[in-house]
């Protein structure tokens, strides 16, 4: 295998994984008068309410930083730079930064505008385009 394609089988492997627990989660969803809820708790009286959509959200983080481990083990080293903030940042530093933004534009978003954060998902990807690209 050449050092070139190296990274290619990893990426497989990790995407693979994401979509059949994904697709494992959503074999267990409850049904209510026949159709699947999915907002239900997954797991009826466990301590914590985990719903489909908290699962895909922590499931999503996982999967981030599986990507970033994949990407470092094809191009090591993550090329440290000096971006518009003034201080270097690594590809592991502008993931949290585009995280914890993202956090913020959705907490912002619940209290000005409401439930329906589909624009503020699209919001949080420009946000991270631009921190991966600028930052």
């Amino acid at each position: 295998m050449t050092a070139t394609r190296r990274w290619q089988i990893p990426l497989i492997v990790v995407l693979i994984a994401y979509l059949a627990t994904a697709a494992l989660l959503a074999s267990v969803l409850p049904l209510k008068n026949g159709a699947i809820d999915w907002f239900a708790p997954l797991r009826a009286g466990g301590w914590m309410a985990w719903s489909f959509p908290t699962a895909l959200f922590f499931l999503t983080i996982a999967l981030l930083l599986a990507l970033m481990a994949v990407w470092e083990y094809a191009s090591p080293g993550g090329n440290p730079r000096v971006g518009i903030l003034r201080f270097e940042t690594t590809r592991g530093d502008r993931l949290f930064i585009s995280l914890l933004g993202s956090a913020f534009i959705h907490l912002a978003w619940l209290g000005l505008v409401g439930p329906n954060l589909w624009w503020a998902l699209g919001l949080s990807a420009v946000y991270a385009i631009g921190v991966f690209r600028y930052v």
